[in-house]
């Protein structure tokens, strides 16, 4: 998200999505649906990332982990707990996810595993999980970031 134009987003689409999304809160009965949506609107609703809400992510995350607690839901909330209250916390709520022998080869979680060490200071860490991430990529626009961000550490 931080690296996106968000000047060439369309911000009409944008805008009839936070309509709908207003329209379906109105119903007073969220569903996993809404609570994805209203995590996409708090990601679109800022100039930049670096307003992003994120606590108010962190806790909808949080929500719609107990509606529909999953694999990838769970790597979101500890993204998203790892920006609202910092990046320590990231790694220790990924622990699980990690040790999972299902999850073993799912690029996202070692991808998002690496950028909270970076930010943590542990390199040699991050740059072992890069390694893995890379390895796990078959897109080559993802494997080139990445191979970025482990340099540049």
């Amino acid at each position: 998200m931080d690296d996106q134009e968000r000047s060439a987003w369309d911000r009409d689409e944008i805008a009839e999505g936070l309509l709908a999304l207003k329209h379906a809160l109105r119903l007073r009965r969220p569903g996993p649906y809404q609570l994805q949506a209203a995590i996409t609107a708090l990601h679109v609703q800022g100039a930049d990332t670096g307003v992003t809400d994120w606590p108010q992510i962190a806790h909808v995350y949080g929500v719609l982990a107990g509606m529909a607690p999953s694999p990838v839901v769970a790597l979101n909330h500890a993204a998203a707990v790892g920006f609202a209250a910092g990046p320590e916390l990231g790694p220790e709520m990924l622990a699980p996810l990690l040790g999972q022998r299902a999850l073993a080869r799912y690029q996202p979680l070692h991808a998002t595993h690496a950028d909270l060490l970076r930010r943590t200071g542990d390199a040699a860490g991050a740059a072992e999980a890069y390694r893995r991430a890379i390895a796990l990529t078959t897109n080559e626009v993802e494997r080139a970031e990445l191979r970025r961000r482990l340099h540049s550490l």
